[in-house]
């Protein structure tokens, strides 16, 4: 425990910051949770009416230094980014086909001392 005054003071502020700042937090993670449960069901009504409160949310956390302002450019762009997605069947994985099998290439080293090798036993 802090013995100077001051310190205790800070203790104190901390404790009554990191309470106001949880429930600030907790209440966009709500919001975004009820955004994507939205867009998971289908609903583009409710989603399109919640983006702008989620939005807000973001932008008043970020503004807050609760998240940092590039997870909340971040967060909003998942956000958009399943809004306009909403609908649309998700596509297959595509698989790559295998090249065939390449030869080794020798290093350069290697190469440019053999031509000189051959060069010399020419002359």
């Amino acid at each position: 425990m802090p013995i100077i005054k001051s310190a205790k003071k800070k203790v104190r502020q901390a404790e009554k910051h990191r309470i106001r700042n949880l429930s600030l937090k907790t209440e966009m993670k709500t919001y975004i949770k009820k955004f994507l449960k939205a867009v998971k069901d289908g609903q583009k009504e409710d989603a399109v009416k919640l983006m702008p409160k989620v939005y807000k949310l973001i932008d008043t956390s970020a503004k807050k230094h609760i998240i940092h302002r590039r997870n909340a450019d971040n967060k909003k762009s998942l956000l958009a980014r399943n809004l306009k997605n909403i609908g649309e069947p998700k596509a297959a994985p595509v698989k790559k086909e295998k090249a065939d099998k390449i030869t080794k290439k020798e290093p350069a080293k290697k190469y440019v001392k053999k031509e000189k090798k051959e060069k010399k036993e020419k002359k």
